[in-house]
């Protein structure tokens, strides 16, 4: 009877363990969507991309570590596109979100849809927002 008991306890304790193990492994990191204002580029990288991509920019913010691959370093954009900064790509980026294998399905925040809603009632601010935030990322560049 006491083994059984015994036998019963191990069993529950293994499974409590497994499952917290699991859950665990399984933890998104969740980045807050505050309200920023349109015209501020820098507002908004601090508050949307910074987490992952850094305050500077270089792909070593405090969730960075959390991602399956580093993330890119922002401020050599200008370097890997042969000395012009690849402003339509930045916004397709920014709208609709990259094929890139480091994010898998889409791991990188689909930022288009998300600023769009912060303004139904305004459609450009959408627009605006994503320019903003391109020509602020254009600013931190490595010479």
């Amino acid at each position: 009877m006491l083994k059984r008991l015994l036998l019963t306890a191990m069993v529950g304790c293994f499974t409590v363990t497994m499952s917290y193990a699991v859950d665990q492994s399984t933890s998104k990191v969740i980045i807050p969507v505050n309200r920023t204002a349109a015209t501020s580029g820098q507002q908004m990288f601090t508050s949307y991309c910074a987490p992952c991509h850094g305050v500077d920019g270089r792909g070593h913010g405090p969730a960075a570590s959390s991602l399956r691959t580093q993330p890119t370093d922002l401020t050599g954009l200008i370097k890997k596109n042969h000395g012009k900064y690849p402003d339509t790509h930045i916004v397709a980026v920014l709208q609709f979100g990259t094929d890139v294998p480091s994010h898998g399905s889409a791991d990188m925040p689909v930022w288009g849809p998300i600023l769009g809603k912060m303004s139904p009632t305004n459609p450009q601010d959408k627009s605006l927002r994503i320019s903003n935030l391109s020509r602020y990322l254009e600013t931190i560049q490595a010479k």
